[in-house]
């Protein structure tokens, strides 16, 4: 394979919600805390997340709503950071995952993010003119040496690995609550499909594990068949 292994690692309600509203003001990692029946089960997931792979991908939306923008400086880690972004990481958000990050790679179509004009011993940029997730992920192993990778991105970017079939593994923590709205992000979103002459775009997947974790959360992981 030309590319990593790739695990789509996700923290969802019961009815396959990633956030808790529409607004970038709403998240799971915020607002779970705060919500009694939920909060109580929510540390499973994060030591679920330490386990995964020592490549990891995440988008810069994402990342900026959960602050990286203006949080502390981190103490270095052994993983290595992806994060796909146009316009919403700072100059401070791209310090904050140098200090965190062993390798910390940017992939972007902006000539003008602020990445450009910075200098860090860690800090590599892919720059595509159209983002190409496939091209992206063949760099990564290519140029970087990355086998595994752990996809933890938002429900387009989501969308655009299912639909361009760079998913290989589905690692799923249930959360015990319904969020509901038409408009909120889902594991997967993007472009629907429309006929059924489409229906070889959808991913088919094989049960590895069901875990029944504490307090009502499930841990769901699949191996993607087609």
């Amino acid at each position: 394979m030309d590319r990593p292994i790739t695990t789509l690692f996700m923290l969802m309600s019961v009815d396959g919600k990633i956030s808790t509203g529409a607004s970038d003001n709403l998240d799971m990692d915020k607002d779970f805390p705060k919500i009694t029946g939920v909060k109580e089960g929510l540390h499973q997931y994060y030591e679920i997340e330490q386990t995964t792979d020592l490549w990891s991908l995440n988008s810069g939306r994402v990342q900026a709503k959960i602050g990286v923008n203006t949080a502390d400086m981190p103490a270095k880690t052994p993983v290595s950071f992806v994060v796909i972004d146009n316009k919403h990481l700072t100059e401070h958000g791209i310090r904050y995952f140098c200090a965190l990050s062993k390798q910390f790679v940017l992939i972007t179509s902006n000539k003008n993010h602020p990445a450009f004009e910075m200098e860090e011993d860690n800090l590599h940029i892919i720059y595509q003119n159209e983002l190409s997730p496939e091209d992206a992920l063949a760099r990564l192993k290519a140029d970087y040496g990355c086998e595994r990778i752990t996809i933890q991105t938002g429900g387009t970017l989501n969308g655009l690995f299912l639909r361009e079939k760079l998913i290989d593994f589905v690692d799923i923590v249930v959360a015990p609550v319904l969020v509901g709205g038409k408009d909120t992000a889902t594991l997967i979103d993007g472009k629907s499909l429309l006929s059924e002459n489409e229906l070889s775009k959808l991913c088919v997947l094989k049960l590895q594990e069901c875990v029944v974790l504490e307090n009502s959360y499930l841990r769901l992981r699949y191996k993607v068949i087609h």
